[in-house]
Order: C-alpha cells, then sequence, then structure tokens
C-alpha cells in the first residue's frame, strides 16, 4: 500500500482468536520523509483489511536509525465493544474512549482507606459517598 512516498507493509500477521483480533508488525517505509501520524497509519491499514479505523490500534512505533523506515505494532479488532473490552485504558484514552476519573491523590487515598473499614457489599456503598 503505497501513499505517495510512504508505504506499509504488514509482516508476522496472526489472527487471536481468544481476544477476537488480528494482530502484525507494521512497517513503515518513508524515505526522506518525517515518520508518518499515526493516525495515517490506521487510515492505510483500514484500507487494507476493509475495516474502519477507529477499531485499529496502533503502538510501539520505533524509527530506524537515518530515518527512512519505522516498525511497529497493530492491533485490528472485531468490534470496538471488544476493543474496550480488550484493550488497555491507556490506549483507549489515546482514541478519546475512555476517561479517567477525575480526583486527586489524596481523595484516592482517602476513599481507599474508608473501603478498608468495611466488609461485603458495604465497600460500594462507602466509594459513592459519605457513610
Amino acid at each position: 500500500m503505497s501513499d505517495g512516498t510512504a508505504t506499509i507493509r504488514t509482516r508476522k500477521f496472526m489472527t487471536n482468536r481468544l481476544l477476537c483480533r488480528k494482530q502484525m508488525m507494521v512497517d513503515v517505509l518513508h524515505p526522506g520523509k518525517a515518520t508518518l501520524a499515526k493516525t495515517d497509519v490506521r487510515d492505510k491499514l483500514a484500507r487494507m483489511y476493509k475495516t474502519t479505523p477507529d477499531v485499529i490500534f496502533c503502538f510501539g512505533f520505533k524509527t530506524n536509525f537515518g530515518g527512512g523506515k519505522t516498525t511497529g505494532f497493530a492491533l485490528i479488532y472485531d468490534s470496538l465493544d471488544l476493543a474496550k473490552k480488550f484493550e488497555p485504558k491507556h490506549r483507549l484514552a489515546r482514541h478519546g474512549l475512555y476517561e479517567k476519573p477525575k480526583g486527586s491523590r489524596k481523595q484516592r487515598k482517602e476513599k481507599k482507606n474508608r473501603v478498608k473499614k468495611v466488609r461485603g457489599t458495604a465497600k460500594a456503598k462507602v466509594g459513592t459517598g459519605k457513610k
């Protein structure tokens, strides 16, 4: 798949049925140009594998010394719900699919210590508000 002077090749392709995804190494050849943005890589992979870019997660890109070639990893999930189920929160946050809960470190620690003092199903009630 080439677009201008950037070419994308996939290797070590594997279908992971347990996690409902396709996983592969991605080689981006871009001689004389800067590294391609991950959004561009996602769009090109979506065209190659006939899917939408929102279910593709690209990460771990390293550019070879001297430039010209970048290698990374890509995951293509069968659906967005499965991606939300299996992908780590930090990668979902990069796509805007997950927002970290607000609250300071002190508030989190105080809540943790309140929860330690109760047993069983009461733990859920302690976390929502005051006792």
